[in-house]
């Protein structure tokens, strides 16, 4: 709006001239304005004397300056919207925030960096990470590449030897950092049943659980793996590979693999062929072995080998091309080192298997102290 060269004071003036009866043509001829811009002020401020025009200019000018920072917070309430998709108190998602409000709205550098708390030198220059922490986070990358189902916290676990130091907090931030996020599977509804309780072993041997994995060559030939693991270590106690395994084969994987470990005292199968076998049933009498069958339909109460057996297909078979019985025996057979020496467990208290067996063999030799009321005082 285009300012007059006249104050409000000469204006009121003008009209109470007018009002005394000089002609309106006159008077603007001698002040040097035109009649319509003496209507204009007249029917602005007519009848007000020079202190109600004074409030009059103040009142515009207080209302320019409300809607002027109406604007501004109008602005300022679209900015954050834009920036702040939630809860924002991290330096790395306030440069975050920083940056959508550039990108999505007119405000300047300046005043983003006011409305996200972080100081423009702060935006300008992020920190660099330490040369320790880039060495982890490739280190994270390598073995999530490696061990594709393994989450932050299996892999932190991994990671105790070589960075005593570094909590799952950092891992999981390196983590996230370079999205490793695991997909999560959908799991598949059941109609509700009455579940058998499946009972833990209390000892190694106690129970091994076995069962059977089918897979391929490359050539199409079929594959057959006799997976067996103890109940209680949730060690892999022998994983046969071959392309046909009948109940004689079977008894003779596991004699081989008992001496080694010795005989367990029951052994958790389902009602397939091999299992039910007139062989097999003679090997369980003659070694003194209780023999548990789950009922027909119900492989949950076979609930330890059909975890391990989803984890063998996951981690192994589903990973692998197998071009002939020789190379899948050794890679099945460098798995299964990898699944009992190296990978931890969390039933085991987040250690790999074997080192679980071996503490455990510990507490049992560890010869007990006998108590002396004397040695408490």
């Amino acid at each position: 709006m285009r300012k007059s060269r006249f104050a409000t004071e000469q204006i009121i003036g003008f009209i109470k001239q007018a009002e005394a009866g000089m002609a309106v043509s006159e008077l603007a001829r001698q002040h040097g304005f035109s009649p319509a811009s003496f209507y204009a002020w007249r029917a602005k401020y007519g009848g007000m004397e020079v202190e109600d025009a004074k409030r009059l200019k103040a009142l515009e000018l207080e209302n320019n300056r409300l809607k002027r920072l109406l604007a501004e917070a109008h602005l300022d309430i679209e900015a954050l919207k834009i920036g702040f998709g939630g809860k924002t108190l991290a330096p790395q998602r306030k440069r975050e925030a920083v940056r959508r409000m550039l990108e999505a709205s007119a405000v300047s550098e300046r005043r983003a960096c006011r409305l996200a708390g972080l100081s423009r030198d702060a935006f300008r220059h992020p920190p660099e990470p330490a040369p320790a922490t880039q060495a982890l986070s490739a280190r994270i990358i390598e073995l999530a590449q490696v061990r594709r189902r393994f989450g932050y916290r299996r892999l932190h676990d991994l990671l105790r030897l070589e960075y005593p130091t570094v909590n799952h907090k950092k891992v999981y931030r390196l983590y996230r950092e370079a999205n490793l996020a695991v997909r999560r599977r959908k799991k598949i509804r059941r109609p509700p049943g009455e579940r058998q309780a499946l009972a833990p072993a209390a000892a190694p041997n106690a129970v091994w659980s076995m069962d059977f994995v089918s897979d391929a060559l490359a050539n199409g030939r079929r594959l057959k793996c006799l997976t067996v693991a103890d109940d209680f270590t949730h060690e892999c106690v022998n994983i046969t590979v071959d392309h046909g395994i009948s109940g004689a084969y079977v008894v003779r994987a596991l004699d081989q693999a008992a001496r080694f470990r010795g005989y367990p005292r029951a052994v958790r199968t389902d009602h397939g062929p091999e299992f039910t076998s007139r062989v097999f049933i003679a090997w369980t009498q003659q070694h003194g072995i209780a023999h548990l069958l789950i009922e027909p339909g119900r492989p949950m109460q076979n609930g330890y080998i059909e975890s391990f057996n989803g984890k063998f297909r996951d981690e192994c078979l589903n990973e692998h091309w197998f071009t002939s019985l020789a190379q899948a025996r050794d890679v099945i057979n460098e798995w299964r080192r990898d699944d009992n020496e190296v990978r931890p467990h969390s039933s085991c208290g987040r250690i790999p298997p074997a080192q679980f067996a071996a503490n455990h063999r510990i507490q049992i030799h560890q010869p007990k102290v006998p108590f002396n009321p004397g040695l408490s005082q």
